[in-house]
């Protein structure tokens, strides 16, 4: 598994004249700028605009949402305080991840560190970064819905009650990988246990659904807007396994992000079908991040990589912004379906809020998730 604490990630396939001599990048995303799109969903263009034709034109939309004030929303403010609030974080012992950590624990939350491998050393970094020792971890494998489920049984076990979800755990593979149940790696981490996690929560009590104002529960996924870009969900052959290798790895991680996004539309329609809201459902693109997956390029690659990171790419601190507005800014409370690119509301894909497209992908991932809920009678309930 290539494992990441960040959300996005592109890959650029190029051959100089020889199918011997491919030029390959595995970085973080500019916002899935570079890309080459599948399809386009919308002709909108300009700053905020998707529909990218190709490269140049993604780059530049890329650049002009990064250095552009139009509409940015400013940063949450230091001393806007979240002190006793439950914040669980996944993928959160690196990058991303553990830059929210940092800032909500700084910020008085009790943090939960949901990540794959136990890294002891990643919590007590964010003890001495944050200042706050009220900070735990729990591991799960999210590309096994067996080690969701028992994180979700230990969650309710505890009698544990979250006022923030960051959902933040993202990876890209070399080539075409299986999860434990035999899934896509990415369609299973990005998006099927996620929707567990959601199901199991609300059944459990674990997201309450009987708060209001500002103290409703917020959910907050990390998507990207590679989604953006992406084909439709396949729903005739939904979850078929595809083997596909380096080149066609953007094509599906934009995929499992339409899966995302989707399902944060549809949830977001399943449990507030009336204002005000009773659990904040929100999504976001953070943009391109600084990270040091740069030192497993192939040398020959540093040389054009470097420069690119320092001119378009963020530290996980500047990406996180975004994630802390919509998870403790007070007007994020009050509402539900926010999409931010960065510090921009946007639009999400036309596909991804298509309310046909969420129930679609509500029911049939309902069928893919039955053998992994207990029984009980709100089983079905959030199904």
């Amino acid at each position: 598994m290539f494992r990441i604490a960040t959300a996005n990630i592109f890959m650029i396939w190029k051959t100089s004249g020889s199918p011997k001599t491919p030029l390959s990048i595995n970085t973080l995303s500019i916002a899935a700028a570079t890309e080459s799109p599948m399809k386009t969903n919308t002709t909108q263009t300009g700053a905020n605009g998707v529909g990218h034709k190709g490269i140049i034109s993604a780059v530049a939309t890329a650049l002009l949402d990064i250095f552009s004030e139009q509409n940015r929303l400013p940063p949450l403010e230091p001393g806007k305080r979240i002190d006793g609030k439950v914040c669980l974080i996944t993928g959160a012992n690196s990058g991303l991840g553990k830059a929210v950590a940092i800032d909500l624990a700084r910020r008085g939350g009790h943090v939960i560190m949901v990540c794959r491998n136990d890294t002891p050393t990643a919590r007590e970094e964010i003890i001495r970064d944050s200042g706050s020792t009220r900070i735990e971890m729990m591991r799960a494998d999210l590309s096994d819905l067996e080690s969701v489920s028992y994180l979700c049984d230990q969650l309710r076990a505890r009698n544990v009650k979250l006022d923030i979800a960051v959902l933040n755990a993202g990876l890209m593979p070399l080539n075409a990988r299986k999860s434990a149940q035999g899934h896509e790696l990415m369609f299973a981490v990005h998006f099927l246990a996620n929707r567990l996690m959601l199901a199991r929560w609300l059944a459990d009590g674990v997201i309450p659904q009987d708060r209001s104002g500002l103290n409703i529960p917020r959910v907050v996924f990390v998507s990207s807007e590679a989604h953006q870009s992406s084909a439709p969900i396949d729903f005739n052959h939904f979850a078929k396994f595809h083997d596909y290798g380096l080149k066609d790895g953007m094509k599906y991680y934009g995929l499992s992000k339409l899966h995302l996004s989707t399902f944060a539309c549809e949830l977001n329609r399943q449990l507030n079908e009336s204002a005000p809201p009773k659990v904040a459902v929100h999504h976001l693109c953070p943009g391109p991040i600084a990270s040091n997956i740069a030192r497993e390029s192939p040398p020959y690659i540093k040389p054009i990589l470097s420069p690119i990171m320092k001119l378009l790419f963020r530290s996980p601190e500047k990406a996180a912004e975004p994630v802390i507005y919509l998870a403790c800014a007070d007007a994020m409370g009050l509402r539900s379906g926010v999409y931010l690119h960065m510090m921009k509301e946007k639009h999400p894909s036309p596909l991804a809020v298509d309310a046909t497209n969420g129930k679609l992908l509500w029911e049939k991932s309902a069928v893919l998730l039955e053998s992994h809920l207990p029984s009980n009678p709100r089983k079905m309930e959030c199904l």
